[in-house]
């Protein structure tokens, strides 16, 4: 009965992750390697933290065998707090550009 309610994984899988994680943190220090400048940099950089957060987050949290109600919990806030950041960051460059404009002339 005990080794009925005891999910085991197989070690296996948990060696592919860590070889996933390797790759992907190799691309991101690529990034910086590669010298590149700009936007380009920060959204690669962006694209390769959020993609190692979400394997650590589904796998070794164990998210990915949660029901879609958890799931979404933990998606549905993440996401509007990015763009609550995103809006905030348009109003701050709004504001900038106004006071500019106002105390200039």
């Amino acid at each position: 009965m005990a080794q009925e309610l005891n999910q085991q994984h197989p070690v296996s899988m948990y060696l592919k992750v860590w070889g996933w994680l390797f790759v992907l943190s190799f691309f991101s220090y690529m990034v910086d390697y590669m010298e590149l400048q700009g936007l380009l940099r920060w959204s690669l950089i962006l694209f390769f933290m959020v993609i190692k957060a979400g394997v650590i987050l589904s796998i070794f949290m164990h998210v990915k065998w949660e029901s879609l109600n958890l799931k979404l919990l933990l998606v549905i806030p993440t996401f509007a707090i990015v763009v609550f950041v995103i809006l905030m960051a348009i109003e701050g460059d709004y504001v900038l550009l106004n006071r500019m404009l106002y105390y200039s002339s």
